[in-house]
Parts: C-alpha cells; sequence; structure tokens
C-alpha cells in the first residue's frame, strides 16, 4: 500500500465512509504530529472535515502541514500546539488549553514516542528515561486526560487510538531495540488494561492497539456495555524517520533500514486510524497487526492464529475489514464478558 501523496488521498477520500461523518467538527488530539505517522494522521483527520489539536516538541512543520491542508481547501482545521511529551506539566496545560479554547477531545490519538540506542548492558538512564516517559507515561497521561475530557462534557462516543509497534509483541535480536521494545509491550498491556477499566466504568469510549507490520491482523469485538473505545496499532517497519533517530551515529544502517524490505507508508497507517474510527458504536477494534506485504508476522507463521478461520462458525458475526492481507479477525458477542 504505497503510492504518491494524491494517491493516498484519493484512497483516503475513499475510505470516509458514512461512519465519519458523524465525526466532522468534533476535536482530535494527535500527538507527535510534526512529521511521519503523526503528520499523515492528522492531515488524513482534517481532510475529514475534523478539528485536529497537533502536538510536538517543535510546531514548525505542523504549522507547514496545516498551510498545506487549508491550500488544499480541506474542510478541517489542523491547530498545532507545542508540547513535551516527557513533562507531565506540558501534557496537562495542553489538555487546560483545549477545554479551554475547544470544549475537550473527542479522539485522542496516542502517537509520539521515543526511541534510543540504549542498550540494557550498556545504555544511559537518561535514554531508558527519555524512552519511557514519553512512550509509557506520556502516552498514560494523555489517556487519562482524555478520559476525564471525555467524562466531564457526558459524552460518551470517543476513541483512545495508541500508536503501537510490533516491538510490543516480539523481542527483535537487535540490542538497540531492547529497552524500546520494553516500552511498547508495557502499551499493550496499558491498551488492554485501559479497556478493562474503561468497561468497568460502563462508559462507551473505544479503546484500539495497531500493530503495523504489513500483514495486518485484528480483533474486533461488538461492545459489551462499554462505548469509550481505546484502540492499538502496531506497525512493524513504516518509512519514517525512526531509524535514522534510533541509528544517528550510523546513518548508512538507518537507510539500510528501509532499502531492505518495500515499507509501509505512513499514509497507510492514517488509513487504518480511519477505518477505526468509521466502525459503527457498537464495534471494538481491538488490535490490529501489520507487516510489509512478503513478510508474515513471527507470531503467525506455523498456522498459529493464520488465515481468516471462523467466518461464519459463530451467529451474529461483522464483516471482515475491507484491508489487504488480513491475516485474522476475531470478534464477540456484544454482551460477553472479555
Amino acid at each position: 500500500m504505497s503510492g504518491s501523496r494524491s494517491e493516498v488521498g484519493a484512497r483516503l477520500g475513499a475510505t470516509a465512509t458514512a461512519g465519519m461523518e458523524r465525526w466532522r467538527d468534533r476535536l482530535a488530539l494527535v500527538t507527535g504530529a510534526s512529521g511521519g505517522i503523526g503528520a499523515a494522521v492528522a492531515r488524513a483527520l482534517v481532510q475529514q472535515g475534523l478539528k485536529v489539536v497537533g502536538c510536538a516538541r517543535t510546531v514548525g512543520n505542523i504549522e507547514e502541514v496545516a498551510a498545506e491542508c487549508k491550500s488544499a481547501g480541506y474542510p478541517g482545521t489542523l491547530i498545532p500546539h507545542r508540547c513535551d511529551l516527557s513533562s507531565e506539566e506540558d501534557i496537562l496545560s495542553m489538555f487546560s488549553a483545549v477545554r479551554s479554547q475547544h470544549s475537550g477531545v473527542d479522539i485522542c490519538i496516542n502517537n509520539a514516542g521515543s526511541a534510543r540506542p540504549d542498550t540494557l548492558l550498556s545504555g544511559s538512564t537518561s535514554g531508558w528515561k527519555d524512552m519511557f516517559n514519553v512512550n509509557v507515561l506520556g502516552l498514560s497521561i494523555c489517556a487519562q486526560e482524555a478520559y476525564q475530557s471525555m467524562k466531564e462534557r457526558k459524552v460518551d462516543d470517543e476513541h483512545i487510538i495508541n500508536i503501537n509497534s510490533m516491538y510490543g509483541h516480539q523481542v527483535s535480536p537487535h540490542s538497540v531495540i531492547h529497552f524500546y521494545s520494553a516500552t511498547k509491550y508495557a502499551i499493550t498491556a496499558l491498551t488492554e488494561g485501559l479497556r478493562q477499566e474503561l468497561r468497568e466504568a460502563q462508559t462507551h469510549i473505544r479503546a484500539t492497539a495497531w500493530l503495523l507490520t504489513g500483514w495486518r491482523w485484528g480483533s474486533a469485538w461488538p461492545l459489551s456495555r462499554s462505548s469509550l473505545l481505546v484502540q492499538c496499532i502496531s506497525p512493524e517497519v513504516v518509512e519514517t524517520q525512526f531509524a535514522f533517530k534510533l541509528h544517528d551515529k550510523v546513518l548508512e544502517k538507518a537507510a539500510a533500514t528501509y532499502e531492505r524490505i518495500k515499507c509501509l507508508k505512513p499514509e497507510d497507517v492514517a488509513e487504518a486510524v480511519l477505518y477505526v474510527l468509521s466502525t459503527p458504536p457498537h464495534v471494538q477494534v481491538s488490535l490490529v497487526l501489520t507487516a510489509p506485504t512478503l513478510e508474515e508476522p513471527r507470531h503467525l507463521r506455523g498456522g498459529q492464529q493464520g488465515g481468516l478461520r471462523g467466518w461464519g462458525e459463530r451467529a451474529g458475526c461483522l464483516k471482515p475489514c475491507a484491508f489487504q492481507q488480513i491475516g485474522d479477525i476475531q470478534m464477540r458477542p456484544t454482551e460477553q464478558v472479555i
């Protein structure tokens, strides 16, 4: 799934089903929106008519994307906001500003992430702390503040989407990834924990975790008593600046990361986000794994959860999503406790 920006834009436009109409003029927060996946998601949401607050430590690139969206005549608006996601004070200040200027957050997309080449045996604690503060604490604070914003306004159909990584589901043999991988495993656990707490609170906020790898595997359940959705998207290899940040002292190694296979594009992730948001309110898409087209995710190899098994075997099954190369999508009846 790749192509020019115009081709991707046309594809994203086609993805905007009637399900996206209910989000028009509502507010989405996208963290890490200065480039890569965050910028692509922000642009796609503006194209669908949403007001988007895009935050990052520096907002120059976000301002450029906002100008592009305005020039293209997209119906939504991109609002740049400077925020250091490793700082609780910055995050709370941002949510306070959103609350006072725009009433509150309807969709929270936790995309910001930090990667440092600090190994477990010789890495610096400062590098570990930076990754933990952004990838784990920053995400958790944003999710908590988004929930409070939704609860205060008694709006009960929102989404929390965590952009995770395949490294949150498998441990790479590359030592520079190990601590980063630990923070991504934490996101996997946090997303499921948040989903359970939301169900106990009997809300309708939805949470989704996405894993991006090229093949796509997902779990989608009709909601039980909760409609606030928490979702997680986990990419494996997406062509962004990630590798260059991780291998900042060996640029040739960073470039080779994106040359060895045909990578996913940030717009592919944006398309996945639109799919999740366009599903009916009673549907919970909890997890999607995607990988480069010719690379099957390790946990699907050897026949484990591979293929579209079980379709039509249970009453009330939902239709599979329209993504290419779907691995396995699981769904359960609305009132079944997960």
